[in-house]
């Protein structure tokens, strides 16, 4: 059986399924393989949609369902199927579930009716939502206007932002919104207190602000403590702004910025993900780099020194995807292998223990994992089997 590499992913835990697909397509699998949905770590909020709240040291099976194609997990999970409908569960105290209510949920909930949602991001209490239309949706805490509904009103259903259907790229942090558009332009709205949004000052926004004038900007990922942002141009550069405590933007200081700064000269950066104050990313060609805090060992350098730059995590050239938790990380190779590292508090990393570990550690034996997305101590993943 063959493993189809996953291309990209942002902070949030989103990923999608597509190679699963490929494989079908190209013939590869003798019968259709079945992406199965699995979970593990804390689950005080039902965030591992396992039907209960106790937490897991090794992946447990979420229902029975092979049709799951995209994830975001923070404190709460929210995924779309193959066929466009939305789900959510866990933590759900603003209406970040979307169902209309603020109840927690413990198993999978459909948002609505709708089979036309392409891409979705939940941040530390709202979400954020892309349909296929390119029309851009959000719900939950507002406070900060980080909805872009151009109030401070809490909804606990999906709304649309403006008319346009242009949006591309979603994603939450903890009090702000960042986004870009088909014409490759970078968007940001909400809490802006450390310079987080990217322009140039310090001032809230409740409705989407273009971040410069530029138009060739690819991947994005902001923090789980909404302050700071990490990201990628199609030309390969990497960029950060924010708060710059512990070294997290990796330009070498522990400065803050309000606007775009370039890390080094290096035009081979792919996939970037912001951890709660560490950032991670995975080059061109195939290499993991960390860098930031480094309290629980999360930047995977087996000591626990923190980095102002980007360090090379091991030798190794075939890292795929990487995905943050808020001291730990998930990875997976592109042999189909999963690995963790960092705090395991709550059996986070998935080892069957809650030892932390400052050098990846194989979760388990498979080689069909396809990805894993982390939360904020858990994480929820995707696992092929024919």
């Amino acid at each position: 059986m063959a493993f189809f590499p996953q291309p990209y992913i942002q902070y949030g835990g989103v990923w999608t399924t597509s190679q699963a697909t490929d494989a079908v397509a190209s013939g590869t699998w003798a019968v259709p393989p079945t992406p199965k949905l699995y979970a593990w770590g804390i689950s005080n909020y039902g965030q591992l949609g396992l039907g209960n709240i106790t937490s897991y040291s090794s992946p447990k099976q979420v229902g029975s369902l092979t049709t799951w194609s995209s994830i975001s997990t923070v404190f709460s999970t929210l995924a779309i199927k193959a066929d466009g409908t939305l789900w959510a569960w866990g933590q759900n105290n603003r209406g970040q579930l979307g169902l209309g209510n603020t109840t927690n949920y413990s198993s999978p909930k459909q948002v609505g009716a709708l089979s036309n949602w392409s891409k979705v991001s939940i941040g530390y209490s709202h979400t954020a939502a892309i349909k296929t239309d390119g029309t851009l949706w959000t719900w939950g805490r507002n406070a900060q206007g980080q909805l872009g509904l151009g109030n401070t009103t809490d909804y606990s259903s999906p709304k649309q932002v403006g008319a346009l259907t242009n949006w591309l790229s979603v994603i939450g942090g903890e009090y702000c919104t960042l986004a870009t558009k088909t014409n490759g332009t970078l968007w940001s709205w909400g809490y802006n207190a450390n310079g987080q949004l990217g322009l140039g000052n310090t001032t809230n926004y409740s409705s989407p602000v273009q971040v410069g004038t530029l138009t060739n900007w690819l991947n994005i990922s902001t923090a789980r403590s909404s302050v700071w942002a990490l990201a990628t141009k199609t030309d390969g550069t990497l960029w950060s702004w924010g708060y710059g405590a512990n070294g997290r933007l990796g330009l070498g200081n522990t400065t803050s910025y309000s606007s775009p700064k370039q890390i080094g000269s290096l035009t081979t950066w792919l996939n970037v993900v912001c951890g709660y104050s560490y950032g991670m990313a995975v080059k061109t060609n195939n290499t993991l780099w960390s860098w930031g805090q480094n309290n629980f060992g999360q930047l995977g350098l087996n000591n626990t020194t923190d980095y102002s730059s980007p360090k090379q995590v091991g030798a190794l050239t075939n890292w795929l995807n990487v995905s943050s938790g808020n001291y730990f990380a998930s990875a997976t190779k592109t042999d189909g292998t999963l690995w963790g590292w960092g705090q395991n508090t709550y059996g986070q990393l998935g080892l069957g223990n809650t030892t932390a570990y400052s050098s990846p550690k194989q979760v388990g034996s498979l080689t069909t994992w396809l990805n894993a997305a982390a939360g904020t101590y858990y994480v929820v993943g995707i696992a092929v089997t024919a």
